[in-house]
């Protein structure tokens, strides 16, 4: 019972962040993440751009490399805001379930590799959904679904 009254409390103070109404917009976020995000992002002006938001969150790989060549099997670096990777990648996960946009691109960065395909798909796809995130963020606006193209049958 406390439990529950003390979700509702958070859920009463979280309501009233205008960034809160942002990030709910987006189908396949809810509460707990939108609530997880703001509360890992902060102040989101503090970024330049999406790129370090991601770079935050730890959601880029180690680089290797010696002379010009450059290996293509690398892991996700261990640096970074390990709760905030945690709502983006399951957030992500969450939405390319809703959204044609992210299900697509999963699923094209899931056949580029033969090794670990889900685990760089979802992140690939966790990086597209910061670049969103930022953008909401900044502008203070709603998700609006990307309009597609009708075919006349």
């Amino acid at each position: 019972k406390m439990i529950k009254e003390i979700d509702k409390a958070i859920e009463d103070m979280v309501e009233t962040i205008p960034e809160y109404q942002c990030l709910t917009s987006i189908p396949g976020v809810g509460k707990v993440y939108a609530a997880g995000i703001i509360a890992e992002i902060g102040q989101i002006e503090r970024f330049k751009d999406h790129p370090q938001v991601a770079k935050f969150a730890g959601l880029n790989w180690r680089e290797k490399q010696s002379g010009n060549s450059n290996s293509q099997h690398t892991s996700l670096v261990n640096r970074g805001n390990r709760y905030l990777r945690y709502y983006l990648v399951e957030a992500a996960n969450s939405v390319r379930r809703y959204d044609d946009e992210y299900k697509d691109f999963y699923k094209k960065k899931y056949h580029e590799v033969p090794k670990h395909q889900h685990k760089r798909a979802i992140v690939l796809t966790a990086r597209k959904f910061v670049r969103l995130v930022v953008v909401l963020l900044r502008n203070h606006q709603l998700y609006t679904p990307p309009r597609r193209l009708m075919e006349d049958n």
